[in-house]
């Protein structure tokens, strides 16, 4: 069941919130302020968040850039705010859809169901397996076969954030800039290097080889890609 964090201090637009995606079968949590919203995340990660921007205590900007610290989560903006500035600055800082009140019922579900397909959250499809790794991204738990059997292997925070957002687009092209903004925040944008280091740990810990890699990919001077089904040229360069 995909889970839904709905972050909005309007007790009525929350309860119509939540009817409208419990009939069709989402699990919603409710949050009314921002510092609600970042335990609550923290606590029990959703698969999407739903977020007002003009919270009581936080800028819904300064939430976002909460969540990035530590979760990769696509988060639909819900706000009366129609300046084009006001989009920028959420989208800026992370947001992935923005979508103005008033707004129809029907087209924020549209909205809904092509984020959580995009980011590839459907409900059920939280594990992702590649070679000998296996990904519970519900869980935020990765296992890898051994010769003495499975074993957990730890991630940092920054690591899973990088993993998590490969495999939630896999087979597409994750440019260094979205990378880097989305695991650091937009002012991290041109840091390139932090992008080679955590690869590289990356593949340390999950790869067959982590100087050939077979499923976490670099496409040179463009970005990064989660390869699943890891069909790709012996003598690719992966590496960078």
């Amino acid at each position: 069941m995909t889970r839904v964090l709905v972050v909005d201090d309007d007790p009525a637009l929350q309860r119509a919130l939540a009817i409208a995606l419990r009939a069709r079968a989402y699990s919603v949590t409710l949050a009314a302020n921002g510092e609600a919203a970042l335990r609550s995340a923290a606590a029990e990660p959703p698969d999407v968040v739903v977020l007002d921007l003009g919270l009581p205590d936080l800028d819904g900007v300064a939430v976002i850039n909460g969540l990035r610290r530590f979760s990769a989560v696509p988060i639909i903006v819900l706000s009366g705010r129609a300046e084009s500035s006001d989009k920028v600055s959420a989208l800026d800082a992370g947001a992935d859809d923005y979508v103005t009140k008033p707004f129809g019922m029907a087209e924020l579900l549209a909205r809904l169901r092509a984020t959580v397909r995009r980011f590839g959250g459907e409900a059920g499809e939280t594990e992702i397996r590649f070679g000998e790794v296996s990904v519970d991204l519900s869980a935020h738990r990765v296992r890898k076969s051994g010769p003495n059997g499975a074993i957990d292997v730890r991630l940092t925070p920054t690591e899973w954030h990088v993993l998590e957002l490969l495999l939630r687009n896999p087979g597409r092209l994750v440019g260094r800039r979205r990378l880097l903004t989305e695991v650091w925040g937009p002012a991290y944008a041109a840091e390139v290097g932090y992008a080679r280091l955590y690869l590289a740990q990356l593949r340390k810990k999950l790869e067959p080889d982590p100087g050939r890699p077979r499923y976490l990919i670099t496409e040179p001077g463009m970005g990064y890609r989660f390869q699943p089904d890891a069909e790709r040229d012996s003598d690719a360069d992966g590496g960078e």
